[in-house]
């Protein structure tokens, strides 16, 4: 016999829900970062900002607040749908905010322009020679005319 499935809404499957939450706590929850320690190092460095203001590890979340974060050269914008102050699988993450589509938008148009890029390795004219090359130079200094 199969055991009745609970309903999907948000408060139903997400544990942990309140009402107000620490911005360092809401984006380790989020796994936006590893630690809550990494999430709360980001805000001291000024990457992180609340509806536009800089914002400080301490800062309380509510929903609907906008979130503008760097990681790396991306500068991600997401929309606070839910406060948890458990960090669960990634699946229940991504149900805690939303992206703006202006957001994906860019985020996709630089993964566009790096898999376009150029390949640095292929900039080097010059470097370190190859195994192969160093023998032609071995090669090519032992049988090399002399005038003794």
């Amino acid at each position: 016999m199969a055991r009745p499935q609970p309903p999907h809404d948000t408060e139903a499957t997400l544990p942990g829900l309140t009402d107000r939450l620490r911005l360092d706590k809401w984006l380790w929850a989020a796994r936006f970062y590893k630690t809550r320690s990494l999430a709360a190092d980001e805000a001291d460095k000024g990457r992180i900002q609340v509806n536009g203001q800089t914002a400080k590890p301490s800062r309380e979340l509510r929903c609907g607040d906008k979130v503008a974060l760097k990681q790396g050269p991306i500068t991600r914008v997401v929309v606070v749908e839910a406060l948890s102050t458990v960090r669960g699988p990634a699946a229940q993450a991504q149900r805690l905010y939303s992206e703006t589509a202006d957001s994906v938008a860019q985020r996709l148009a630089q993964q566009e322009a790096r898999r376009l890029g150029a390949e640095p390795a292929q900039a080097i004219t010059q470097g370190r020679p190859t195994k192969r090359d160093r023998r032609s130079l071995t090669e090519w200094q032992r049988w090399s005319a002399s005038l003794d």
